[in-house]
C-alpha cells in the first residue's frame, strides 16, 4: 500500500503538539487518546492491531495487535481520514513535556526502532511492530530498552521524547554509552548492548543503576534528557506520603505554618 505524504505542523515549546494537514482521501493513524482536535471533515475508525490497513485477513490483524499488547500499548489504534473535499486537519498531542520528532522514514532507511511508549502518529500505510534484542542480557537487564517499538515504511512518523532531545551520528565502531531510559530511537545499523557499570560502589551509590546501554556504529541515535520513568520516579518520590499533607521546610516552619493554617482555617467553630 503506498504510503500517504502529509503536511504537518510542529506548536509549542515544552509541551507541543502536532498539527497535520490531510488532502482529500488522506488518512493518518494515531496512538490510542493521543487526538487533541480535528476538523468536521475528518472521520475516525478505531482498527483493530496496527492501524496499517493491510495485514492480511483476520489473521494478520491479530498478530498486529499481539505485536502491540508486547510492547504495552493498547491493541487498537484510531485511523484519521480526510473524508471532505478540501485539505482538513487533525492535531496530535504529547502525553508530557518534551519535543515531538517528525522521522523521514525513506531517509532513514525504511526502518526506525524506538522506545515502546515514544510512537505518536503517523502517515498512513507506517506499520507498528517489535523490536526485541537478541542478546540475553540485554533481555534480563536492558529495562526500557528490552523489547522496543518497531516502524517501518517509507513515509513520515512522529515519535515524543520528554525534555531536550539530541541526535548523534556514530561513525563505524564509534561507541557511545546511555542510560537505558534516555534511548528514544535509532536505526537498525546500530548496535544495541547493555554493559555493566564495573563497580558495585558505583552501582549502588552513583544513582545510575547497575547496566547501561552501549550503542556502537554507525547510525543514528536520538537521546532524551527526562525519561519518563524518571519524571514518574521523581513525582512519586515528591508526592504526599501522610494524609494528603506534604510538609516542606524547617520542623519550625511546618509546626508552626501547620498550627496557625490550622486555627485559622478548621480549627475553630466558636
Amino acid at each position: 500500500m503506498a504510503m500517504d505524504v502529509v503536511d504537518y505542523e510542529i506548536k509549542g515549546a515544552e509541551m507541543q503538539f502536532v498539527e497535520v494537514e490531510l488532502d482529500p482521501g488522506e488518512a493518518a493513524i494515531g496512538e490510542a487518546g493521543s487526538m487533541m482536535f480535528m476538523d468536521a471533515g475528518i472521520g475516525m475508525d478505531t482498527v483493530f492491531g496496527d492501524g496499517s490497513a493491510n495485514q492480511g485477513g483476520f489473521f494478520g490483524k491479530l498478530l498486529g495487535a499481539g505485536k502491540r499488547l508486547v510492547t504495552g500499548e493498547s491493541l487498537f489504534t484510531t485511523v484519521y481520514t480526510n473524508q471532505a473535499h478540501g485539505k482538513q486537519r487533525v492535531a496530535f498531542a504529547a502525553p508530557y513535556p518534551g519535543k515531538i520528532l517528525p522521522m523521514e522514514l525513506g531517509k532513514l532507511g525504511g526502518t526506525l526502532i524506538c522506545q515502546k511508549d515514544a510512537f505518536l502518529c503517523a502517515a498512513r500505510g507506517v506499520s507498528l511492530g517489535i523490536a526485541l534484542q537478541q542478546r540475553l542480557s540485554t533481555g534480563f537487564f536492558g529495562g526500557e530498552g528490552f523489547i522496543m517499538q518497531k516502524l517501518d515504511g517509507d513515509g513520515l512518523a512522529f515519535v515524543h521524547a520528554g525534555g531536550t532531545v539530541v541526535r548523534r551520528t556514530l561513525q563505524p565502531g564509534q561507541t557511545l554509552l546511555v542510560d537505558t531510559g534516555c534511548v528514544v530511537a535509532y536505526t537498525p545499523s546500530v548496535s544495541f548492548e547493555i554493559q555493566y557499570v564495573g563497580k558495585i560502589k558505583t552501582a549502588l551509590f552513583g544513582g545510575e543503576g547497575l547496566f547501561l546501554a552501549k550503542m556502537t556504529g554507525p547510525g543514528e541515535v536520538w537521546l532524551q534528557s527526562l525519561p519518563f520513568s524518571r519524571l514518574a520516579s521523581r513525582v512519586f518520590a515528591a508526592a504526599p506520603q501522610r494524609g494528603g499533607a506534604r510538609e516542606e521546610g524547617s520542623m519550625l516552619g511546618g509546626f508552626a505554618t501547620g498550627g496557625l493554617l490550622g486555627g485559622l482555617l478548621g480549627g475553630d467553630d466558636e
